[in-house]
């Protein structure tokens, strides 16, 4: 706003205010008394432009950005640990509080889940604990543990949150005002917990009658949720065992039931032209990524829409986006030329989803 506002600009409306008998070329005795001054209120129309931005939410850096959304009761997500669940032999070893180590990272035995299965916990905080799974190593010697394997993902870990999510979030939070349960409530309240990345709400009339409601999540990497996160949510929204009482966060009198979103895999088939000198084997990895990225994105929006609907042309926009291929065509998704409506609570299972392209050299 005041960057039109430079050194000669100043100078010039400073010695304006000078009677013309006085010499107020560069050099003389005005000049240079003004000079100083001139450069001192520069700074302080650069600084008054930065006190401008950090005034407002879409302009502010990520320090200001917390100070305002802090008046609405909001803060960044924090980054959070992974979950993990691992299996040891002999069953009986108790390794609670035990650590170990898989890769570069170290996990911690937070409790038994059953006999020989064990909530693992890592401790380096972010998405990084997401990735390792394997033979665990005891950094400590445990009498009686012949083996330990991570084996599957219980809860993702989750990266601090970006700046520009977090300003969505707080612009979100000013459109719709949550208040007692409503859905900006749910969606405020459910989207804070660790380990969610999307989340549908369903009123009691498309649920299970008056008093309940229906949430459908994904897990932070906008995938299918496990069941153990999937029962650490319900124990904070609504226990099961006090169902309605208001013991979590739902609101008294609410049922809620919390399940994960369901997953499909899908079928690409093309026909593809390449130009010459290329040919499947050589973009194939380019293809495939290309694709799993468009199918990624729908995932990611699933939360926005009514229903994903996976497009042909969109598929075909994007292949011919690479480098090598000329064109496509005959692009069909499940054996039908007709773009692929998803059911409400359903995402692509990325996976176990394929692309075969017939090859045209």
């Amino acid at each position: 706003m005041f960057e039109d506002i430079t050194f000669d600009i100043i100078m010039q409306r400073m010695l304006r205010r000078v009677d013309n008998d006085v010499d107020k070329r560069e050099g003389s005795i005005i000049w240079d008394a003004l000079a100083p001054a001139a450069v001192e209120l520069q700074l302080m129309y650069i600084q008054l432009d930065t006190v401008l931005n950090e005034a407002f939410a879409d302009t502010a850096t990520r320090e200001y950005l917390i100070k305002r959304a802090a008046e609405r009761g909001l803060s960044p997500k924090e980054a959070t640990c992974a979950q993990l669940a691992a299996v040891t032999e002999p069953a009986d070893v108790d390794i609670t509080n035990m650590r170990f180590s898989c890769g570069d990272m170290n996990y911690i035995a937070v409790s038994s889940m059953e006999n020989g299965v064990w909530r693992m916990v890592c401790e380096t905080a972010g998405t990084a604990g997401n990735r390792n799974f394997g033979t665990l190593i005891p950094i400590d010697y445990i009498p009686g543990l012949q083996s330990a394997r991570l084996t599957r993902l219980l809860v993702p870990g989750e990266d601090e949150e970006d700046t520009e999510v977090f300003r969505q979030r707080y612009m979100d939070s000013l459109q719709s005002q949550a208040f007692g349960g409503n859905v900006a409530d749910y969606r405020q309240k459910v989207m804070a917990l660790g380990g969610v990345g999307g989340l549908k709400v369903y009123k009691a009339a498309d649920w299970n009658g008056a008093g309940t409601v229906k949430l459908v999540i994904q897990d932070s990497s906008f995938g299918v949720p496990s069941s153990s996160l999937i029962d650490d949510l319900q124990t904070a929204i609504d226990p099961l065992a006090n169902s309605g009482e208001g013991i979590g966060i739902a609101p008294i009198g609410h049922q809620v039931t919390v399940v994960g979103v369901d997953e499909a895999d899908i079928t690409i088939t093309a026909t593809i032209t390449y130009a010459d000198g290329y040919d499947f084997a050589a973009l194939k990895s380019t293809i495939l990524s290309t694709v799993g990225d468009y199918l990624y994105s729908l995932n990611k929006n699933w939360a926005n829409v009514g229903q994903i609907s996976v497009f042909i042309m969109q598929i075909g926009a994007r292949l011919l986006n690479i480098e090598g291929i000329t064109d496509v065509s005959a692009i069909e998704i499940n054996g039908s030329a007709a773009n692929l409506v998803m059911d409400n609570d359903e995402i692509i299972d990325i996976a176990g989803s394929s692309f075969n392209g017939e090859l045209i050299n």
